[in-house]
């Protein structure tokens, strides 16, 4: 996107803090509309992606986000999106928009509301719906809440890196909420599948007449096919990890806990997903829920 002050034209700048399986496509994504500037805490994975051309990978996030005028943090907890942008303080510029995709959970997201007010930034929360393919192929569902003052500035983000956004209000905090709630369901969904599957295989019976049945029938969803195939192709390539899914499988524990919400299948799923980190499942895929003894 570029815009036009007196007679100079510029290309708008967008600073992407994290670049795993959601950030790095987030940036390429993002580089087809904008300037984009890059950090991430193991070099590496950021120097990836000079070579799709286009990026600047930055040392440290007060270098990415010089001259921003939007911050995208893509993190894995609301500790390190808080760690990266309190490094980033010195180079944040006063009423740059800030939109933070990672999932944090209820506590963190007001802490970096916070962050925000304090430093000038406009804050948008915006946790994304979707994992390595999806935002790959820029088709994130966003969960967006935040002023509306801005929302065209968020708009021309999310418009690059997903398919469809939703707005849920301007009360920060609030898609978070959400995301909390969608996250149960993706969590039962996981499980429900390796189980079945695992139930089959312990009885004697062909895991894949599992699959057979419920194509197409009532029972069936893109999902569960891909999380099934898979499982039956003993392949954990990861599009959001175990590791990750203990994190924000206690988020949702703990917050619906404050709330008074009794969660028995999220707090069983927790444990089922702890066990699987146990036995060393920790960076495989979250179907590995299948592999845990």
């Amino acid at each position: 996107m570029t815009e036009t002050t007196g007679t100079q034209t510029r290309t708008r700048k967008v600073a992407v803090l994290g670049t795993g399986i959601i950030g790095a496509p987030v940036a390429r994504n993002l580089r087809k509309n904008f300037a984009v500037s890059v950090w991430n805490r193991t070099h590496a994975k950021a120097e990836a992606l000079a070579a799709s051309g286009g990026i600047e990978v930055a040392d440290t996030p007060a270098a990415a986000v010089a001259g921003a005028d939007v911050i995208v943090t893509v993190l894995k907890d609301g500790p390190a999106v808080l760690e990266a942008v309190e490094a980033a303080a010195p180079a944040l510029a006063k009423g740059a928009v800030w939109v933070q995709l990672s999932t944090v959970g209820v506590e963190a997201i007001g802490e970096l509301a916070g962050f925000a007010e304090r430093h000038g930034l406009v804050f948008y929360d915006a946790p994304v719906q979707g994992t390595r393919q999806p935002a790959e192929n820029g088709q994130l569902v966003i969960i967006a809440s935040g002023p509306t003052d801005r929302r065209e500035d968020a708009r021309q983000v999310f418009d690059a890196i997903g398919s469809r956004t939703v707005w849920i209000g301007e009360e920060s905090g609030a898609a978070s909420r959400l995301k909390l709630a969608l996250n149960s369901l993706v969590f039962a969904l996981t499980h429900g599948t390796a189980e079945s599957l695992a139930i089959a295989r312990g009885l004697g019976i062909d895991p894949a007449l599992v699959v057979d049945v419920v194509t197409g029938g009532p029972l069936d969803s893109k999902y569960f096919q891909l999380k099934a195939a898979a499982i039956l192709a003993g392949d954990y390539s990861t599009s959001f990890s175990v590791s990750n899914s203990v994190k924000d499988a206690r988020l949702v524990v703990d917050a619906a806990e404050e709330a008074g919400v009794k969660v028995d299948g999220t707090a069983a799923g927790l444990r089922r997903f702890q066990r699987a980190l146990d036995e060393g499942h920790g960076d495989k895929d979250m179907a590995a829920s299948y592999l845990a003894g």
